[in-house]
């Protein structure tokens, strides 16, 4: 079975993100488009803020492309709410037609993977790639208010608070030129706090899949990029692949272990979220491959595929990992 899909005329055109307070105190703070330090972003509610910084980020996106509203042929979209209602209604104002995402962790590779086809297939000239993650929502979500007081574990990942909306059109300086969807794996791990451990096996099956089919090196690569696994499932990623003859360490790092300091900021295992490997994607790597500071690298995004009423029930957490291959050139 051929994983690899080659894509033809599909560029990253332009991305914007929005961030809270800690991911601005972060080492990469000072590189992001908007941040509110409220973490509120003008709503009550954390659930609702998380719609804010979807609503802004695409807002924003719109402003620093130039874009008209009818120019896009569609917006995929997600985030980690259930239903993922906080795309439904961050994007509600916005009259483009939608279609809506659940990748977890993977979501922003996976809007744009999808992007990528459907404007090299004709379908669409121009399509949006979007989604969002608030700490204090995923916690209510998923774990427990942090009201509570619950100690963390030091394998628990961060949920980054951070929105980020990339446009993909047939003309730009950043090439996706092939795309590998992930198959779900799961390896018996049903730990919520340590969803590192959970999608690395997911993650080491895209990776040593695409190196074995493609008959490339990861020495082809400047970068090799996975978001989010953290220090605890970047390590375990790394060890799987050694194991198996592959060895990344030269060309990996991970959006998750970027976003923070880990230091000075005690965010444990690193960063997670739909927003995680977003925000970093949009105002790190993409800069850099507009103007050649990197010619090519691979991005996976990897999502932790659970649900409250699944960790609830005990069951073990299936991952997915989602690939894209971004190259600097002008199309």
């Amino acid at each position: 079975m051929k994983r690899i899909i080659k894509i033809s005329d599909a560029f990253i055109t332009c991305a914007s993100s929005v961030v809270g307070k800690q991911e601005a105190e972060g080492p990469l703070g000072d590189i992001f488009d908007i941040c509110d330090r409220t973490d509120k972003f003008g709503a009550k509610t954390w659930e609702q803020a998380e719609s804010a910084m979807q609503k802004k980020a695409f807002s924003q996106l719109m402003n620093k492309s130039g874009m008209d509203i009818e120019e896009i042929g569609m917006v995929f979209a997600g985030d980690l709410q259930n239903q993922c209602v906080g795309s439904s209604y961050g994007l509600l104002d916005f009259d483009v037609p939608y279609i809506g995402l659940y990748g977890a962790c993977s979501t922003a590779v996976e809007g744009l993977m999808l992007s990528a086809m459907t404007c090299s297939a004709g379908y669409a000239d121009t399509c949006v790639a979007v989604t969002s993650s608030h700490y204090l929502a995923a916690e209510r979500q998923y774990r427990s208010p942090i009201e509570y007081g619950a100690q963390r574990s030091p394998t628990a990942q961060w949920t980054v608070t951070g929105s980020a909306a990339f446009a993909v059109g047939r003309k730009g300086d950043v090439r996706i030129s092939a795309v590998m969807p992930g198959i779900v794996v799961e390896k018996g791990i049903n730990d919520a706090s340590n969803m590192g451990a959970a999608m690395a096996p997911a993650a080491a099956n895209t990776i040593y899949a695409f190196f074995k089919e493609s008959g490339h090196a990861p020495e082809d690569f400047d970068v090799i990029a996975t978001g989010d696994l953290g220090y605890e499932g970047g390590k375990i990623l790394c060890e799987l692949l050694a194991s198996s003859g592959l060895d990344i360490r030269r060309q990996y790092t991970d959006c998750g272990a970027l976003i923070y300091d880990r230091i000075k900021q005690d965010k444990h295992a690193g960063g997670s979220g739909c927003g995680c490997s977003a925000v970093v994607l949009a105002s790190y790597f993409y800069p850099r491959l507009a103007v050649g500071k990197i010619r090519k690298m691979l991005v996976i995004g990897t999502g932790a595929m659970m649900s409250p009423s699944s960790i609830q029930q005990g069951l073990a957490i299936p991952a997915i990992g989602h690939l894209i291959q971004l190259e600097h050139g002008r199309g």
